[in-house]
């Protein structure tokens, strides 16, 4: 089942491919997120032993979506988390010895840069 996020009007739309089209599952505020289509079904699995930096462009109550470079997604697990990252918020996440997601302010060079 791919997933698509579509942001725009201040809106964030959760879609979900149905017979090839794309149909509306979940609308929300987009909270900070640049407006463009996120393939977010095109996301791999975080690997624990990285640190990975970038937006936060999704989360639902298994999975935190986030996106590390130009079209590349990962997937983390909700249930490795404290405390859930906010949507629009750049992160960098890394994970400690038991497993369990460390999230820290990214460097500046690492935030997401709006162009005038």
């Amino acid at each position: 089942m791919k997933h698509r996020l579509l942001i725009m009007n201040g809106q964030c739309i959760m879609q979900q491919e149905d017979q090839g089209q794309w149909r509306n599952v979940k609308v929300e505020k987009a909270r900070g997120v640049k407006p463009g289509i996120y393939n977010i079904y095109t996301a791999n699995k975080a690997d624990k032993a990285k640190a990975y930096s970038g937006i936060i462009l999704f989360t639902d109550k298994t999975t935190v979506y986030q996106q590390v470079g130009k079209g590349q997604y990962v997937i983390h697990d909700r249930a490795d988390f404290k405390k859930q990252p906010e949507p629009g918020e750049t992160k960098s996440i890394t994970y400690n010895a038991d497993g369990k997601a460390v999230v820290s302010e990214a460097t500046l060079g690492q935030k997401q840069a709006r162009k005038i």
